[in-house]
């Protein structure tokens, strides 16, 4: 009795329940329908984009190291107590320019004393000729004459060439390093006395994928940028390695950037992008316009003042743009916003 009587109390309320549970349901809904509805009289407002021609510099993305123009560690040719250096580290020196002095004065004697032996063999030499000339002297005693001579004077050719290793000279231009030796110390044979490099051009090397093994790249321009500043810089490729890596499979490519500003340095880091091909007739749109859908892609075309939706074909993508390759002309207005509400023939109310 009392089930029944828990039954029929129930039943009502629980009705009460769901007619309310309905009405606001239903109220929600056709809510969330208005609210979708385009105003402004059916017309949808969207950002439009009018297709111009456009410059697309299509490339490969790759990363870099900047090396100096030259490199240069300056060895010691003779070993000896060093009685100057004429240079002063992190500075620039010229070409031929006098860095380091090896203690020469025993080369020196030497040579003196080679020199006056050279000096009365010239004179010896010149009477075997004349007694040559009067056949007072045989041939073999004269060549004998002559060969002693020749020797003196390679003696002392020897010992200038000896003199000269003596001197460090800078090969090119550069900056010079920190110096590893100190005035007075003995230098050894191949001490390492400083670091020369040449940084008034700097190489850009860089690998990329051997799937680009069949293309010419010589000449090619190459834009990068580095952690220094946000400033974009331009190199031209002037070699790439004939040989596949083969543990990489990447290619070596080397280009060449004028540095006489000196706003980058050697050792840099650098994000390259490779100029493969340049057109100025290609369709560039934003990579928001573009619907994907299971069929392919799409963009929604505004032709006096309604929308309609044309499937188109992408080629060359960046961060903020896609080539269109089909499906597109010149002139035309397309969709930028407003996707979302949409479709075939709605009016649409945009500003570019």
């Amino acid at each position: 009795m009392n089930l029944k009587r828990i039954i029929y109390i129930s039943l009502p309320i629980l009705a009460v329940l769901v007619f309310v549970g309905y009405k606001v349901f239903f109220s929600k809904s056709k809510q969330t329908e208005e609210e979708q509805k385009p105003k402004g009289g059916g017309a949808i407002s969207a950002k439009l984009y009018v297709v111009e021609p456009n410059l697309l510099s299509n490339g490969i993305n790759a990363v870099g190291t900047l090396l100096p123009n030259e490199e240069v560690e300056l060895i010691s040719e003779a070993a000896g107590k060093v009685v100057g250096i004429f240079f002063d580290e992190g500075t620039t020196v010229t070409a031929g320019q006098l860095l380091l002095k090896v203690d020469d004065s025993e080369l020196q004697a030497q040579l003196k004393r080679a020199e006056y032996q050279l000096a009365l063999s010239g004179e010896r030499l010149n009477r075997q000729k004349i007694l040559l000339e009067k056949d007072a002297v045989s041939r073999e005693e004269f060549d004998q004459v002559q060969t002693d001579y020749n020797i003196l004077q390679t003696d002392i050719d020897l010992l200038k060439t000896k003199i000269a290793k003596t001197e460090i000279r800078a090969p090119f231009a550069g900056t010079i390093g920190f110096r590893g030796i100190s005035l007075g110390s003995y230098l050894q044979l191949n001490t390492i006395i400083a670091r020369l490099i040449d940084q008034n051009k700097l190489k850009l090397e860089f690998s990329i994928p051997e799937k680009y093994a069949s293309i010419c790249f010589t000449g090619n321009k190459i834009k990068f940028r580095t952690e220094l500043s946000p400033d974009e810089f331009e190199a031209l490729v002037y070699a790439v390695d004939p040989k596949v890596d083969a543990a990489t499979r990447t290619i070596t490519v080397r280009g060449i950037y004028n540095n006489a500003n000196r706003k980058l340095l050697a050792g840099m880091f650098a994000r390259i992008n490779l100029i493969i091909n340049q057109s100025n007739e290609v369709i560039l749109i934003p990579t928001e316009s573009i619907v994907q859908e299971m069929e392919g892609k799409k963009v929604w075309v505004v032709s006096n003042g309604k929308a309609f939706s044309k499937s188109i074909t992408t080629g060359f993508r960046s961060n903020n743009q896609v080539e269109v390759v089909t499906g597109l002309q010149m002139g035309d207005t397309i969709m930028v916003t407003g996707l979302m509400q949409v479709r075939e023939g709605i009016a649409v109310n945009g500003e570019r």
